[in-house]
This record gives structure tokens, sequence and C-alpha cells, in this order.
């Protein structure tokens, strides 16, 4: 009778705890190549919300900035001194507001207001004043503005990618780095077949479903489904996540051939085999 085919383990779907764990025994390349499809979506996830939530009302304000205008020798030259409001939706508000006075209050999950002589970054968590240097020379018109912006957006956006996987792909290395030594340890002593640089592949698969938890939050987020205090929550619990799967992924690693087949018990009752009498 031909012996039983065992179908190979490899690495591709870094979703379930056996999936994580297929990464272990695989080869760097491939855990990098699904690191880099999962920070390509986490790229495209960030673009689509700059793209939706940002830059379309920064592109709605500039079309309302009044023909002359611009920030210099640390001052704000605007043509009224009535609060304006340029631009908003549910993530932004762009507002003009020569003595940030509170004229205009928006329910935007984040304003900026741009005072004579500094400009107010307002959200949840407070706000932050960044005052106008005496040498900037900054255009804050209609006919400057909109040439640049629309020469300029494309490259920001990519540069937004390409700052999100660069990033994404350097944190995943050094958290895997991290996590690999107690992993190593934790396979140690669980009796479980593991290397060192397999539990480094492991941890940076670990953290892929995290990753794309992420990601689906910063989509219901921009869908309007989900407010910015869960969104925080969701980036503090998918770290926690990554953990889960490390530990989960490593018990559904086969144990040590060298290992016992079931623990000992020290206090189990041992009968010595048959034997001459024993006189003390």
């Amino acid at each position: 009778m031909d012996e039983p085919f065992e179908k190979p383990r490899f690495g591709w779907q870094p979703l379930t705890r056996r999936g994580v764990a297929a990464f272990a025994p695989a080869s760097v390349g491939k855990l990098l190549l699904v690191q880099f499809i999962v920070a390509l979506l986490a790229a495209g996830t960030v673009v689509w919300f700059l793209q939706t939530a940002w830059f379309s009302v920064v592109s709605e304000a500039i079309g309302r900035l009044p023909a002359q205008g611009a920030i210099g020798s640390g001052a704000l030259d605007w043509p009224a001194d009535s609060a304006v409001k340029l631009a908003e939706n549910h993530f932004l508000a762009l507002v003009v507001d020569l003595s940030h006075a509170g004229a205009i209050r928006s329910p935007a999950h984040l304003q900026v207001e741009f005072g004579r002589n500094d400009v107010q970054i307002i959200s949840l968590g407070g706000y932050l004043r960044i005052p106008y240097q005496r040498d900037w020379r900054l255009m804050f018109n209609r006919s400057g503005l909109e040439p640049w912006w629309g020469a300029w957006r494309p490259a920001l956006l990519a540069l937004a990618a390409a700052l999100v996987i660069g990033g994404l792909l350097v944190c995943w290395s050094l958290l895997a780095t991290l996590y690999c030594l107690p992993a190593r340890l934790a396979g140690f002593m669980a009796n479980r077949e593991l290397t060192l640089s397999g539990s480094w592949r492991l941890a940076g698969a670990a953290l892929m479903p995290g990753a794309l938890v992420m990601m689906a939050a910063i989509l219901a987020y921009g869908l309007g489904a989900l407010d910015p205090i869960p969104l925080a929550a969701v980036g503090a619990g998918h770290i926690v996540l990554g953990w889960i799967y490390l530990i989960a992924s490593l018990l559904s690693l086969p144990r040590h051939a060298a290992a016992p087949t079931r623990p000992t018990n020290p206090f189990e009752r041992r009968v010595l085999p048959p034997g001459p009498d024993w006189d003390i």
C-alpha cells in the first residue's frame, strides 16, 4: 500500500492561524512578497481616503479663494475681515478667521483655521497653533494655487502611497525582529519545530491580519460608518491582534520530533518490572 500523501504547507493566506504558521518553514522572499501585496492594499486605501476625505475639500477651497492674497512677513494678506468658510465635509473644514474669534465652528473632525498671524488646527484631541514665519512667501489666492495644486496633487498622492508602503515594510521588519526571540523561546517551551529565522517569518506573517483589519477600519471611516474614537480603538487593537495570531499560529506548528507525545506526571505511580527479589 502506498504511503499517504501529505499536502505540502506553504504560506500565501495569512488569515488563519494555520495560514500564518505556514510561513515559519517558508522562504523570506515569500513572506516579503505577501507583505508587499498587503502594503500595496494599504497604500491604495490611504490614497483613496486622502482623495475622498481631504484633497477634494482642498480643491474646493482653492476654487473659492480671492484673486489676490498671500502669506508673507509673518502675516496673511486677506481682503476681508469677516470669517469665511472655504470648504467643508464630514472630515475636514478649511476656514479663514483672522482674529480666531470662533465665528465658525465646524462639526468636521478636523478644522484648519487660517488667522492673521498663524494657522490653528482644531480636532477632538485639542488644537495646534503654527505661527507664520517671517521668511515665508506663500501664495494664498486662486490664480496662483489652482495650477500648483493641479500639478502637485497626483505627486502628493504618489508620495503618500510610497511612504505607506516603505513605512509598513520597515515597521513590520522591526516588529518581527522584536517579536522573534520571545516567539522562539515560546516555541522551545511548547516543544514546537521552530527555528530563530522561522520565528522571524512567523512574527512577520502574524502582523498581516491586523493590517487588513486596520484597512477595513479606514475604509469604514472614509465611508462615514466609523467615528474617530472607534477608529483609534481599532488602531490600538490591531496591534494586540498581531500578538494573538502569533501565539495561536505558534501553537499550530507541529511538535518537535524529539518531544514526548504526552507530558509526564511526576506524581504518577511507577510499577517496577518483574525481577529478582531485592533484599534491603
